[in-house]
């Protein structure tokens, strides 16, 4: 959650979120028209990119020097691309393929999968656990878990009655997060195993269409948009292992029988009174719009990114405290014109009392300690464990150029 790829009419660009006043711009290119897929390796120069002139070839590009390293063709439409350090996972409509990233060999065809017109699937972006799931049935809310290392089905899940509609791994590939096309119950599992560990409950007012689900980096907080103008961030803690052992009071005895007694309730009950109620939220001024939220930490302090398909970026403040209602801080364009104009037109800071939010709105003068503006020399080395040289040392994917090596966690 460092960077941020857009695909345009015109082409493609790469943003780097390492600022909350500025977005720099990486790359722009304008060789391709109407790209609708461009994914990029964490913050490496891969980058893989589908158009709608041709919606069946993947091309991947190492951007900074601006060669092709490779493209391959499907039988069909390309609906989603998923990579990580170890896998390229392209999915289509009935079939999954998954490539090896270090010479972009084809190790597995997962054909004949079941209906999925979104190209729903998700990837871990932990190399060692390369996990990816899909929809194992488009009738019901079945989840399918792919060990992508080992090239073996994992487990099936049943996750929920309806089909889905999300599905997110955590940074480390051990919990997966699901949501069904009713978006009314976001679900998250351990992984490998699938045994349900968290049930937060989005609303039960109406049906909504979940596009976005992703964790922070920690694990500690959960993310969902849709298409109405609300943004929920769920904590995840079991507030009962945590809990002292209650005084004998009234009320202590009563909620030990209120918890006795959703032993006995249907499942469908009693897992209605074990909820979690959103930790924080964002208020919109608009709806109706697909968007794509993050958890980032952004000069050393928690933000909530939302990117809306109209082109502009929004940056709140997060309490990882106390949560509430989220602070909008900055609005970004994403489409060039009208950029600086627009950016200082809003001065998002109405008077607010010293609260957390009010406190930390405005440190974001911190410079990015980049070479090239947006763009990380060392791949993201300082933030973790790098790719060993021989892994890239031969093969058409050459990362180890000019000492770049994408990261284990972004």
């Amino acid at each position: 959650c460092s960077s941020l790829a857009i695909g345009t009419t015109t082409g493609y660009r790469l943003f780097s979120l390492s600022s909350v006043e500025q977005l720099d711009q990486v790359h722009e290119s304008n060789e391709i028209p109407d790209v609708y897929i461009v994914e990029r390796l964490f913050s490496s120069s891969l980058v893989v990119v589908v158009s709608h002139a041709k919606p069946q070839q993947m091309n991947v590009y190492h951007f900074k020097k601006g060669t092709e390293i490779c493209n391959y063709s499907y039988s069909s439409n390309i609906l989603s691309i998923r990579l990580n350090r170890q896998r390229l996972v392209v999915c289509l409509e009935e079939s999954i393929y998954i490539h090896n990233i270090k010479d972009m060999k084809l190790l597995k065809t997962i054909m004949d999968t079941p209906p999925n017109t979104t190209g729903l699937c998700a990837l871990s972006i932990n190399h060692a656990n390369s996990y990816l799931a899909y929809p194992g049935s488009a009738s019901s809310g079945e989840i399918s878990l792919y060990d992508g290392n080992t090239l073996k089905t994992a487990c099936t899940i049943p996750a929920h009655d309806g089909p889905l509609a999300a599905l997110t791994f955590n940074s480390t590939g051990s919990k997966l997060a699901s949501a069904s096309e009713k978006g009314t119950v976001i679900r998250v599992f351990s992984i490998p195993g699938g045994q349900k560990l968290y049930e937060f409950r989005r609303g039960m007012k109406r049906y909504v269409n979940i596009s976005s689900l992703v964790f922070s980096m920690d694990s500690q907080f959960l993310c969902a948009s849709s298409n109405t103008e609300t943004v929920h961030v769920f904590k995840l803690e079991h507030l009962t292992d945590s809990r002292p052992e209650e005084p004998p009071t009234w009320s202590g005895y009563m909620g030990k029988m209120f918890q006795a007694a959703t032993n006995y309730l249907p499942a469908q009950v009693s897992g209605m009174m074990n909820q979690d109620r959103a930790f924080a939220t964002v208020r919109l001024n608009i709806s109706g719009q697909r968007n794509i939220c993050a958890l980032s930490t952004i000069q050393k302090l928690p933000r909530l990114l939302v990117t809306t398909s109209d082109g502009h970026l929004y940056v709140y403040n997060l309490d990882p405290q106390d949560g509430g209602e989220c602070v909008l801080i900055k609005k970004h364009s994403l489409l060039g014109s009208g950029k600086m104009e627009e950016n200082k037109e809003n001065n998002l800071q109405p008077p607010l009392p010293q609260s957390y939010a009010a406190t930390v709105a405005r440190q974001s003068t911190v410079p990015s300690t980049s070479t090239m503006p947006g763009y990380s020399e060392d791949g993201g080395a300082l933030r973790g464990e790098v790719i060993p040289e021989h892994e890239f040392a031969t093969g058409p994917v050459c990362l180890d150029d000019e000492n770049e090596f994408p990261p284990v966690s972004i």
